[in-house]
């Protein structure tokens, strides 16, 4: 079962638009569908996945972590919020 909806005024700038127009919301999703189904992002995504496995067969805590890839090409654990706060858009 998906989450509930924020209410619009806690939205962000784009989540607002794409909640007013759907036309460009199934937009966004045809579009994000095909990038996470390319050849690229499946082995970017199995990469992490495997290393995951291995840290936690290896006895690691990964609670509110994530395997997250380093600019050199290596992987490391980080907090999740850290990760996923890299790279986003700023006011």
């Amino acid at each position: 079962m998906a989450p509930p909806k924020k209410p619009f005024h806690k939205l962000g700038a784009t989540a607002r638009y794409l909640r007013l127009n759907p036309d460009s919301a199934k937009k966004k999703r045809d579009y994000d569908t095909a990038y996470h189904a390319t050849s690229a992002r499946k082995k970017y995504r199995a990469d992490l996945d495997r290393e995951r496995r291995a840290r936690k067969r290896a006895g690691q805590n990964l609670t509110g972590k994530d395997v997250s890839h380093t600019k050199g090409g290596g992987t490391t654990l980080e907090d999740s919020s850290k990760n996923r706060a890299r790279n986003r858009g700023k006011k």
